[in-house]
């Protein structure tokens, strides 16, 4: 390792006077920006743009020397010891030479990426093209502070080649599990899909929860509640034991039958529980039979790591996992503050740690004694890392300066970095606080019955002191209000003491409750995450980019108002079948292994190319079949035994033919038997597997042979009018389907969310045809503002703009002011926290010093730069797609000729034409005119 450089700047300056020239490579522009302001005249800052060098992703990124290898299409020497074949993708090259350029003017350079391993094997790889005839240092900081970036210039070290070994091996395995699977998928299930180490043990994962809610029967039983008023605040006591036994819980039921599984528990139904009310009511006054009260205490919940912070943004703020780390890096690479000043404002976003500095230590108690008094000031906590897989000795997230408050900030933040930055920085000031004091209380009330003493139970909570609670609570929206919201208190009660019809307290009433069972929640991304964090699989890094795949491959969608991953039936087919014959590769403990495993790489404990050869050609000393088989021979094995996956869900009463859900080229089907005309019928878009039946599939193919109903005859045409099912969904037709494709389509109208094409009536659809309605123009622009109902529900638009109507609004009478109204409001969120704007599916970060992001448009995913949009090839799938690729397809667009309006085409068309015409007739009569 080279020796460090001497102190560079003195104590609080912001500049670092250098008389050599030094060159520092980091990721992006806006973090070398923020960088640059730190570093004198001495530095010169350039970015990388991310990955300079990569796995090549398209037939003509791959060099000739491997262009005839049958392994070339992996970019990997799957014949020999899995050399990877790295590729300078085209966009990334002109950034290479500015690179290669820079440093012929340097004396030394500084390789500044982040310090996780992706960075470190960017900085590998910077070094491997570069080739460097000068000093090297390599120097990491996990906050983008003048002091945090001195004390790195004073602590350099070498590249970390284990750390890049690992990395290596993580980019090689997950191309070999993906270009392995994923063909077969294309092939047994439906083009497009891939298949992810990490991705596929996610679906997993939602779909075995969607089968367990499938598989649930429904309970229901009866208890009793007893309110009771008190000067002190109402409160209520529930039934809890009769006699020698206890009352029934959701807990006591088997969740595939619906029976109770416990003898020692007594289930009511409804005419117990009424008989009960008059038993009890009867035996006025009760008594109290026992009080007991235990201090206890609530500890804070330890700084943000990757994944937490994912979690609570997406329960708190309904932040999806890649908005969330788009907004924190935003945070980290720089805000400018005004003035000239420029800093990063959290610390680094991917971390597993949940320790803090101790300057961070110091000035949390400083901030604390300031904001609330030196009672809650008690000294630092430090937190243990419980993550099963934590790597990195970074710190936990948390604000480069506690001083700085949410509220000195927000004029300079976006809103979602804005209600980011709130959220760390409270939960990093409460994690320094000290723990809530509360007292715990529980009474019992005694009643009776003929089958014995009824007793009923209440429980409350007084916070003694609120500690942390004054600055956060956990998984809420507003702490201040929260405070109160958490306390229950229970009035002072004695043993023995009775309660009557008056008095305080007293009896107001008893009241019998119906209780069901309820099915097992689905995950949310918070759920998710919190699950594959707990089970050790993938690494939090990567969770956000996992979330977007699954939900743009069609794995997983969101109904609206929820946050809820439901799975899609191509899902439930595509674990199907890798449970059938691809068991062990997505196995929780199979996956987590592979992460404990390429963690021993990055320790130095076990060698990258071994770890390969295990995976990919089998371990033949293995108990496992295909541990022992490897991945390239099981698939060899299993390709002939590989069916076509289908979801039974029963035999047709009338016919005992099996009904089976399928996937097909155009979505998931319903078949009766072997399917064929008056068989099958297309299954809904965006229809729970869990809720579809038996009986919901026979109806849809009774509907389908049926064909169109006619609902009668539109009173202004005479045309039939007719209710269809169709591939997306009931609709209204005016008048008969042309048998000429090529023919003007008949009229149509969606039909309104949950109303079927047989509850449709003929004035419902004469109505929903007159749509969409004219509100009138809009006072700016001249154009018409329509109201109309799509896909999601009624909504109305302006041009291209598009706004939903408030559940309060009808879309046939509401007004043009009232539309204005919605329009002039930003555009808010669809469902659970789901923008109503075009939906983000993968953030491809800075390129060409733009924000590049993919995006679900319309008509199909497309790429842009805020700029230019240019719409993604149909083979090419978003998640697939590289910065090189959306570079080059931005390029195209941003370099080609503006297409002409049809109306534009036919006036150039007809003017080329006269101009011709007028040019010939010219020649004709020059050439008449004689010569002189």
């Amino acid at each position: 390792m080279l020796p460090p450089p001497p102190a560079l700047f003195a104590p609080h300056s912001t500049a670092f006077p250098v008389p050599m020239s030094k060159l520092v490579i980091v990721e992006s522009p806006a973090k070398a920006k923020t960088i640059s302001q730190f570093l004198g005249k001495g530095y010169k800052v350039l970015a990388s743009y991310g990955h300079v060098r990569d796995l090549p992703e398209k037939a003509d990124e791959i060099p000739d020397a491997i262009k005839d290898k049958p392994w070339s299409r992996f970019g990997v020497d799957l014949e020999g010891d899995f050399t990877p074949h790295y590729v300078v993708p085209e966009s990334k090259k002109k950034y290479v030479s500015q690179l290669r350029a820079a440093i012929k003017d340097a004396d030394e350079l500084l390789l500044a990426t982040d310090e996780d391993r992706e960075g470190e094997s960017i900085s590998w790889h910077l070094l491997e093209l570069l080739r460097p005839k000068v000093p090297v240092r390599r120097i990491v900081f996990h906050e983008i502070t003048p002091e945090a970036i001195q004390h790195a210039l004073e602590n350099p070290r070498d590249v970390n080649q284990a750390l890049v070994e690992a990395q290596e091996s993580r980019r090689i395995l997950d191309r070999l599990y993906g270009y392995s699977l994923s063909p077969v998928l294309w092939r047994k299930v439906q083009s497009g899909l891939s298949a992810g180490r990490v991705q596929s043990v996610a679906v997993r994962l939602i779909v075995e929860r969607e089968e367990e809610r499938r598989a649930f029967v429904t309970s229901r039983y009866w208890d009793l509640e007893a309110g009771f008023r008190a000067t002190t605040g109402n409160f209520t006591a529930g039934l809890v034991r009769l006699g020698d036994s206890r009352l029934c819980t959701g807990k006591d039921f088997d969740s595939t039958t619906g029976k109770l599984k416990s003898k020692q528990a007594v289930q009511l139904d409804r005419d117990d529980a009424q008989a009960l009310v008059d038993e009890t009511l009867a035996s006025v006054p009760w008594k109290v039979t026992k009080v007991e009260g235990k201090p206890g205490v609530q500890r804070p919940a330890p700084p943000f790591i990757t994944s937490t912070l994912q979690q609570e943004a997406n329960r708190k703020l309904g932040f999806a996992a890649q908005r969330t780390m788009r907004a924190a890096q935003n945070l980290y690479e720089g805000i400018d503050l005004g003035g000239g000043e420029r800093v990063g404002l959290i610390t680094y976003m991917r971390t597993d740690s949940v320790t803090l500095s101790e300057r961070a230590l110091g000035e949390a108690q400083r901030q604390i004694a300031k904001l609330y008094g030196k009672e809650y000031a008690r000294g630092p906590r430090q937190y243990r890392t419980k993550s099963r897989n934590a790597q990195e000795a970074h710190e936990a997230i948390r604000p480069t300066d506690l001083a700085r408050r949410p509220q000195d900030v927000e004029s300079y933040l976006k809103p979602d970095e804005r209600r980011l930055y709130e959220l760390i920085w409270k939960r990093t000031l409460a994690s320094q606080m000290p723990d809530a004091e509360v007292l715990r209380t529980s009474v019992e009330i005694s009643a009776q019955s003929k089958r014995g003493p009824a007793v009923f139970s209440a429980s409350g909570k007084k916070i003694l002191f609120p500690g942390y609670l004054r600055a956060y609570v956990e998984g809420s929206d507003d702490p201040a209000a929260d405070i109160g919201d958490q306390e229950t208190i229970l009035p002072d009660l004695r043993e023995g003491q009775d309660i009557g019809r008056d008095g305080d307290p007293h009896l107001s009433g008893v009241t019998p409750k119906e209780r069901t069972t309820q099915p097992p929640a689905r995950y949310t991304e918070a759920s998710l995450v919190k699950k594959l964090e707990e089970e050790g699989i993938g690494r939090p890094s990567t969770y956000a980019s996992i979330m977007a795949t699954i939900m743009a491959r069609g794995y997983v969608f969101q109904p609206a108002k929820t946050k809820n991953l439901v799975p899609t039936f191509t899902a439930m087919a595509v674990v199907e079948l890798m449970r059938r014959h691809f068991s062990h590769y997505i196995d929780l403990g199979f996956t987590a292994r592979m992460e404990e495993e390429l963690d021993e790489i990055a320790t130095g404990k076990l060698g990258g190319r071994r770890h390969l050869q295990t995976f990919y050609r089998g371990d033949p000393k293995s108990t496992d079949d295909q541990t022992a088989l490897g991945l390239e021979n099981l698939i060899a094995r299993e390709q002939k035994e590989i069916g076509f996956p289908e979801l039974m869900l029963g035999t047709d009463p009338e016919t005992g033919a099996g009904v089976a859900v399928r996937v097909g080229r155009y979505g998931p089907y319903v078949a009766r038997g072997e399917g064929g005309s008056g068989n099958i019928a297309s299954v809904p878009p965006e229809t729970p597997p869990a809720d579809f039946t038996l009986e919901h599939a026979l109806n849809l193919i009774q509907k389908r042979a049926e064909g169109p109903r006619v609902v009668g005859q539109h009173p202004d045409t005479g045309e039939n009018v007719y209710a269809v099912h169709g591939r997306f969904g009931a609709y209204v037709q005016l008048g008969e389907t042309p048998e000429d494709k090529k023919a003007p389509k008949p009229k149509r109208a969606s039909l309104p969310k949950g109303m079927s094409e047989s509850e449709v009536d003929l004035a419902t659809a004469v109505r929903l045809l007159s749509l969409p309605r004219e509100l009138g123009p809009h006072p700016e622009s001249g154009e018409p503002v329509l109201a109309n109902v799509g896909r999601y529900g009624p909504y109305v638009q302006h041009g291209r703009d598009f706004r939903s109507l408030k559940d309060e609004d009808d879309v046939h009478t509401v007004t043009l002011e009232r539309a204005l109204e919605l329009l002039a409001q930003p555009k808010g969120a669809r469902g659970g926290g789901k923008s109503s704007a075009r939906t983000v599916l993968r953030d491809l970060g800075i390129i060409d010093g733009k924000q590049v992001q993919v995006l679900d448009g319309r008509y199909g995913a497309y790429v842009t730069d805020g700029t230019v949009n240019a719409t993604l090839p149909k083979a090419t799938a978003p998640e697939s797609l590289t910065p090189e690729q959306a570079s080059e397809l931005l390029a195209a667009k941003a370099g080609a000729p503006k297409k002409a309006r049809k109306g534009a085409k036919k006036a150039a068309k007809k003017a080329t034409k006269k101009a011709a015409k007028k040019a010939t007739k010219k020649a004709a009569k020059k050439a008449a005119k004689p010569k002189e």
